[in-house]
């Protein structure tokens, strides 16, 4: 059996209600859903909280996914997750400057890591001074690794627009990481 149509029967096992199929969906996507929440919000405790909302949200949205690709569903609903979170708790600004205020106060030379932490942590802080919707883009792009054609679909734009955003946001977080 290919991996659509293994996907195809776990989904329909989801909307009939089977709990094994919803527990393969959190066993196939868990840690690409929580990673890209991660990298949104810099926060263990919050990607976890926000994660568990994706999957209390998917055993009620599943009778709406109506085919195409699910992953670029999945993503779409998360990124609605995550922009609730932010208008419903109007602290998008907040959340934003006090996790970048904190990780640029982190002392680095008591760490004891190898380079390729430090890279990720200059990653991460760098990711933060952009704004969210460049990061946004960023993330799904090379965190959750959508094409463009289904970033585009998921932000109802054209692609050539999305496109042209992500490359501008690249070559932001390309200065920043230099600077």
């Amino acid at each position: 059996m290919g991996e659509g149509t293994e996907l195809a029967r776990i989904i329909e096992g989801c909307r009939s209600g089977d709990a094994e199929a919803f527990a393969q969906i959190v066993d196939m996507y868990a840690g690409r859903c929580y990673g890209y929440f991660y990298r949104l919000t810099s926060d263990r405790d919050l990607s976890e909280e926000l994660l568990s909302e994706l999957f209390l949200r998917l055993v009620e949205k599943i009778r709406s996914y109506k085919g195409g690709a699910f992953e670029s569903w999945l993503f779409r609903v998360s990124a609605n997750i995550f922009h609730d979170h932010l208008r419903g708790r109007q602290r998008r600004k907040k959340l934003l400057d006090g996790r970048r205020t904190e990780l640029e106060l982190r002392p680095t030379g008591d760490r004891k890591s190898d380079d390729k932490d430090e890279k990720l942590d200059k990653l991460q802080i760098q990711l933060n001074r952009l704004d969210a919707d460049t990061r946004e883009l960023i993330v799904l792009r090379f965190y959750s690794g959508l094409s463009f054609k289904e970033i585009a679909d998921q932000r109802s734009e054209p692609i050539g627009t999305a496109l042209s955003k992500l490359h501008r946001g690249l070559k932001k977080l390309r200065e920043l990481m230099e600077g």
